[in-house]
């Protein structure tokens, strides 16, 4: 399959995030690095991606109890989206 490795580090920096060795910032700029494998994916891909890491980046502004993002539900979120990328692409 190809992007694999890029698929592995996205997956990677999941887990990095979830266990607060990634910071917000580091996630998505990673995420938003990985252009072939956004061009390689159909254009509402690269939307949706960039409306969830525009919550999580908005959402590590605040207090998990002052905003209306759960990084929790963001990440859920990645998580399907990643699989879903896998899906379309293999």
């Amino acid at each position: 399959m190809p992007h694999t490795q890029t698929l592995q580090l996205l997956q990677e920096s999941l887990d990095a995030i979830r266990q607060d060795r990634l910071s917000v910032a580091d996630f998505c700029s990673t995420w938003r690095a990985q252009t072939a494998l956004l061009a390689a994916l159909p254009g509402p891909y690269t939307t949706v991606m960039e409306d969830l890491l525009g919550r999580l980046e908005a959402g590590s502004l605040f207090t998990e109890e002052s905003c209306s993002f759960s990084q929790i539900d963001l990440l859920t979120t990645l998580d399907m989206w990643l699989d879903n990328a896998r899906k379309t692409l293999g």
